[in-house]
């Protein structure tokens, strides 16, 4: 096994069990292993810190999976990790109520780049990384072994994986392809999933907790759902009885599969209205026509992929959620959510109240919304918690 030798003072992170190494941290690589390859990272004394993925292309040169000298890094090893990680989850599918949730998550799980969803009888599975990409096929079998699904979707469309040297993958890897819409369930609402066309790895299960959370707040309201992809917040909303409520996202296919979902669930559709649109656009046609809500759910994209881009982000999610505080009744509610890991909650809250200034409202935070259980943050990889959310009662 090639030797990865660590620039002295970099030592730290590797000790506290951070799983990355960043190419600047390290002093030489003894030999040339291929991308993907298992490697051993020792200190400037040579000494044994970690086992790990190497990858020559990536700015995370090695991805760190074992601190234990005398445990290898076998098939075993994966096998009991994807194992683990599985009947961690169990019991959030006991009681019939939900049928899907992550089942692995990357780093969170101890293996990094692997995620793993289920739907219903099929899994969505997305490998970021080429260490997982090379142990692929004992996933695969040990997924196969221990859930038996119908089939396995490749879904490993993701740009980064270009950072790591692969191609974009969108296939059947096991079983039968999945139908144009797996039905799931969450919470006891049923949606039409499209595993092959739909974004990620096909559904956004977590914002499954948030979603029932505040639906509560939601009876009897008028309530506008922004970036609503295939209706999660609108389902909901729906099913506690709302006044009304809009749905506005840019994809054709998100509306064309959440005005579905409301007639999958038998739910009042008259009540609903459903617009494709650039979500900054229709909100300030809102404005220019008038119009005012009791609730409002801003759940956009990623608008910080990295900390470099924290300052636009910020920026962008200021005026965002400014608009919509002008769109508000007084003392209405807006959920307002970042999927950005490169923002924490300090900063989010920070920019929510240069947004409340700038609109000229008092904001209060008055619940504070987070991943679910099956979106672990592993304690000495912070980065893990990129979902965070809060409930505002705006004046």
């Amino acid at each position: 096994m090639v030797d990865v030798i660590l620039k002295k003072g970099k030592e730290k992170a590797v000790l506290q069990r951070h799983p990355w190494v960043f190419s600047g941290a390290i002093e030489r690589v003894k030999g040339k292993p291929a991308n993907g390859d298992l490697v051993k990272l020792v200190d400037a004394q040579g000494k044994f810190m970690a086992y790990g993925f190497y990858n020559n292309q990536s700015r995370v040169a090695l991805r760190l999976l074992e601190w234990d000298e005398h445990t290898p890094v076998d098939e075993q090893w994966f096998r009991t990790k994807v194992a683990t990680a599985v009947q961690s989850r169990s019991y959030i599918l006991q009681d019939g109520r939900t049928n899907t949730c992550r089942l692995v998550f990357s780093e969170a799980d101890y293996l990094p780049g692997l995620i793993v969803d289920k739907y219903a009888d099929y899994l969505s599975l997305q490998i970021l990384t080429s260490g997982i990409e090379n142990n692929k096929a004992i996933i695969i079998d040990e997924l196969q072994r221990l859930l038996q699904p119908k089939g396995i979707f490749d879904k490993s469309d993701a740009s980064s994986r270009a950072h790591e040297g692969l191609d974009t993958v969108n296939e059947v890897l096991a079983g039968s392809p999945p139908p144009e819409l797996v039905e799931v369930k969450e919470n006891n609402l049923t949606y039409g999933i499209n595993i092959a066309e739909g974004q990620k790895s096909g559904f956004y299960c977590d914002q499954r907790d948030n979603r029932h959370l505040l639906a509560a707040h939601t009876a009897g309201k008028k309530v506008l759902d922004c970036f609503c992809y295939t209706g999660g917040f609108t389902l909901n909303s729906l099913q506690q009885g709302v006044a009304s409520v809009i749905s506005v996202d840019s994809s054709a296919l998100a509306i064309e599969t959440l005005k579905k979902n409301i007639v999958l669930n038998g739910l009042d559709a008259t009540k609903h209205a459903a617009i494709q649109s650039d979500v900054n656009k229709q909100l300030r046609k809102f404005k220019e026509d008038g119009e005012k809500f009791d609730v409002i759910v801003l759940d956009p994209p990623k608008y910080a992929p990295s900390r470099s881009a924290l300052d636009r982000a910020s920026r962008a999610y200021k005026d965002l959620n400014r608009i919509a505080m002008l769109l508000l009744n007084s003392g209405g509610l807006l959920a307002t959510f970042s999927c950005s890991g490169a923002m924490d909650i300090d900063t989010f809250k920070q920019v929510l109240a240069w947004a409340a200034l700038d609109a000229g409202k008092q904001v209060q935070f008055i619940y504070q919304f987070c991943q679910p259980e099956d979106h672990p943050v592993r304690a000495s990889f912070p980065e893990g918690e990129y979902l965070k959310g809060l409930l505002c009662r705006v004046y």
